[in-house]
């Protein structure tokens, strides 16, 4: 038996900090994980270079049924407070858009950061480590693992969603939490694209690469950022926002004009070039396959613009500032940035990320019904959650 004060099941960005930070208090810990390599969601991330927090992050970013429950956690440790590790490493980065701080070079930095962090405190950690069993004992917990059996007082469940699971995300840490009496939300993929009905991809399948400027809202909830046509259906930044607020059944209303309006361009155009056809005066605003594609789709007539009657012009101005989509679903977990729901916060303290039930138990990261906006808002919560568990197992 190998006795440990700490056992953390998960070598992610939640299970690696945590694991720094129980260190530094002079725990023995020790991260167990079934992965040959550790942090992989983390390498993956960002297009390979990490959008590992945001300069804006706050509670209003996050997704939970208590959205109460991770104030405690960020206020606590912040996002300055990671951006000031990741100086003190030495590790370049730049912000990309609205906050998001990106390395310069690799994700892998934050990965070698995470695991100096843990050498430097002690901590160890142990790959291709597949958990058997868990149970509770008089001092804390048994682990029963492939590389032996190890005993601790506490046990810290980081073992993240069901996003991935191309890179081993498994349902474990929810069968952990309902093992020990721990009521679990029911999850959904986040941050996902859309897949649509036939009827829809195929009128659309023309436009796929193509990416503009759009204002996406679904149970009012709005994001202004870039949308993405693909060969499934609708991606790109604000695509994956508001898919985290949509169920089925849900229509996305899609503003195609947030700076500028049709009904006033055209209107001008009538004036300053009346023998312009409508392709052409859109084209000025839209690349020229989705012009066409919208044209097709909605019976528009192009013809000169001076022909346009105002009804016309006006149901043109609708359409693209209120273009209505009702999704098939999405692309599930395969693609999912991120999980919705999992561990209920309720059956957590805020302060500890320890069960309100279970003296010792822990969870911290993905695995708990809190989650991120995309944008770095999610390493944020597992940076935040992980410090707080930190000083307290």
């Amino acid at each position: 038996m190998i006795q440990k004060d700490v056992i953390i099941i998960g070598a992610g960005a939640a299970g690696l900090f945590c694991a720094a930070e129980a260190g530094k208090r002079g725990r023995s810990v020790e991260v167990l994980d079934h992965g040959k390599k550790v942090g992989r969601k983390i390498l993956m991330s960002g297009g390979g270079r990490c959008n590992f927090t945001n300069m804006y992050a706050e509670p209003a970013n996050f997704l939970s049924e208590n959205p109460h429950f991770c104030k405690s956690a960020l206020s606590r440790y912040t996002q300055w407070d990671f951006i000031a590790l990741v100086a003190e490493h030495g590790i370049p980065y730049h912000e990309k858009t609205l906050g998001q701080l990106f390395c310069d070079n690799s994700a892998s930095d934050i990965v070698d950061m995470l695991i100096s962090e843990c050498e430097k405190a002690g901590a160890k950690i142990t790959t291709r480590c597949e958990i058997l069993g868990v149970e509770k004992s008089d001092s804390g917990f048994a682990v029963k693992t492939s590389q032996g059996d190890y005993a601790c007082e506490s046990l810290v469940i980081a073992t993240g969603g069901l996003s991935m699971p191309k890179i081993g995300a498994t349902p474990f840490g929810y069968k952990i939490a309902e093992q020990f009496g721990l009521k679990v939300l029911p999850t959904r993929a986040g941050l996902v694209p859309f897949t649509l009905h036939d009827s829809d991809k195929e009128a659309l399948e023309a436009l796929s690469g193509i990416a503009v400027d759009t204002s996406a809202t679904c149970n009012d909830k709005s994001f202004r950022e870039a949308m993405l046509f693909t060969h499934r259906g609708l991606s790109g930044p604000s695509m994956l926002q508001v898919s985290s607020y949509w169920h089925p059944g849900d229509t996305l209303h899609i503003d195609l004009q947030p700076t500028e309006s049709a009904a006033e361009y055209l209107t001008q155009a009538q004036k300053d070039n009346p023998d312009a056809q409508l392709s052409t005066v859109l084209g000025r605003y839209y690349p020229k396959r989705m012009v066409q594609t919208f044209i097709e789709m909605n019976d528009w007539p192009n013809e000169p613009v001076k022909r346009l009657t105002h009804s016309q012009i006006e149901q043109i101005d609708s359409t693209l500032s209120d273009w209505q989509v009702a999704p098939n679903g999405t692309e599930g977990y395969r693609t999912a940035e991120v999980t919705l729901g999992g561990v209920d916060t309720d059956e957590l303290s805020s302060k500890t990320m320890m069960s309100k039930k279970v003296d010792g138990l822990f969870f911290i990261g993905e695995v708990v019904d809190v989650t991120g906006w995309l944008g770095g808002f999610n390493f944020q919560w597992a940076w935040s959650s992980a410090w707080a568990a930190g000083q307290y197992v």
